[in-house]
């Protein structure tokens, strides 16, 4: 099986989930963040370099407040445990997004997190928070122009201002749950990625769904410019 180097997914159905069990929305936030762990052990085992993950929109601002608060908590919590995870498994984290828009306390459990785990050479694992595509293109055109930079404006110039400068692009794009839209996800490094959606709910996401996703990617026949990757 080829597996993509680079996999990126929409956590989609937490709630649904939760609904479908008879338990609150925050509910089905927790265990989806219980398997956000679980994928990230099984993807570096199955060989993929590079995880990314959409965990908080610049949309969801608007869901009700008090789920709003609970995922702060959430986060909090998971920004604490992280540390422990990425520990244990040699991982390199990188939060993208725009985090000035973020409570100080969580802001500086971030830079901690990415701090403590920037030398790990295992799986190198995106979280997107407070993450919106188009919020992040106006961000890297608005520092381009900062910088006075004279002349045409590139399209490399446009990817090194990018939350994710210096991450290879993704392969594959997961989304579970079953809807078929990318919601404002990586949409300028998304340009050449395979799509996979899936109706599983995010929490049900398991080793074996992520097997059948890349064993998609696998058996298509990627084109560039008109040619195959075996051209």
């Amino acid at each position: 099986m080829n597996v993509p180097n680079h996999v990126a997914i929409i956590l989609d159905g937490n709630g649904r989930w939760a609904k479908t069990k008879g338990m609150p929305r925050n509910y089905g936030h927790v265990q989806g963040a219980k398997n956000v762990e679980m994928i990230c052990e099984e993807a570096y085992r199955m060989g993929i370099n590079y995880l990314t993950v959409y965990a908080f929109s610049t949309e969801n601002w608007s869901r009700p407040a008090d789920e709003v608060s609970q995922l702060m908590k959430l986060l909090r919590n998971y920004l604490k445990t992280c540390q422990q995870t990425a520990r244990k498994n040699n991982m390199c984290v990188r939060v993208i997004g725009d985090k000035t828009k973020l409570d100080q306390d969580i802001q500086e459990d971030i830079e901690a997190l990415e701090e403590a785990t920037k030398d790990y050479t295992g799986l190198h694992f995106q979280v997107a928070i407070n993450y919106g595509s188009r919020d992040e293109l106006v961000r890297a055109v608005n520092a381009i122009a900062k910088e006075g930079i004279e002349g045409e404006i590139t399209a490399d110039m446009i990817t090194d201002h990018l939350d994710t400068a210096g991450i290879p692009d993704p392969d594959l794009l997961i989304r579970t749950s079953g809807e078929q839209r990318l919601s404002n996800f990586l949409l300028w490094q998304l340009a050449y990625a395979e799509f996979y959606f899936t109706d599983v709910h995010w929490p049900d996401f398991s080793k074996e769904e992520l097997v059948k996703a890349c064993e998609a990617y696998s058996s298509r026949d990627r084109r560039f410019g008109g040619h195959s990757r075996e051209e």
